[in-house]
């Protein structure tokens, strides 16, 4: 017996409410799962050509690896920042690969106190995704090069 254009309509809502009630409770990675846990603090100073340092710690297979990070961002930047960072590192093969220059590409407003987030990406293929408060006073438009060394 053929299935009337109705019947056909709610069958189809039907797959479709199922397949995206899978796709909600898929596991998203937390920083518990992540490959690499990554703690920084940079601070940050520029006018049109701003620099930064700053040091922090991978946590990678359960051990920490200090680690020092350096930059120049190009653009607009004015003012000054400090900022402590949270987040998480994938694409490593073996803790080697995380030293590198990264770039980002991005911009932010920070006045007194503010929440910035960056996505870092160098050329072995680890990513970087950090994010956490900054206090200072810094309007940004720029490009940034970011060179992570291990201590």
């Amino acid at each position: 017996m053929p299935q009337s254009p109705e019947g056909r309509t709610r069958q189809f809502r039907l797959i479709a409410l199922t397949l995206l009630a899978l796709g909600l409770a898929a596991p998203t990675p937390s920083f518990a799962q992540a490959a690499a846990q990554v703690r920084a603090k940079i601070v940050k100073a520029g006018l049109l050509i701003g620099g930064g340092a700053g040091s922090g710690v991978l946590t990678y297979r359960g051990k920490t690896y200090p680690f020092r990070i350096s930059g120049l961002s190009f653009g607009i930047t004015v003012g000054a920042t400090v900022g402590r960072f949270d987040g998480w590192a994938s694409g490593i093969r073996e803790v080697g690969d995380f030293a590198g220059t990264y770039s980002s590409v991005g911009g932010g407003f920070a006045l007194v106190g503010g929440v910035n987030g960056v996505h870092l990406r160098n050329e072995k293929g680890v990513t970087i995704v950090l994010q956490g408060p900054k206090a200072g006073l810094e309007l940004a438009a720029n490009i940034s090069q970011i060179t992570i060394a291990l201590r």
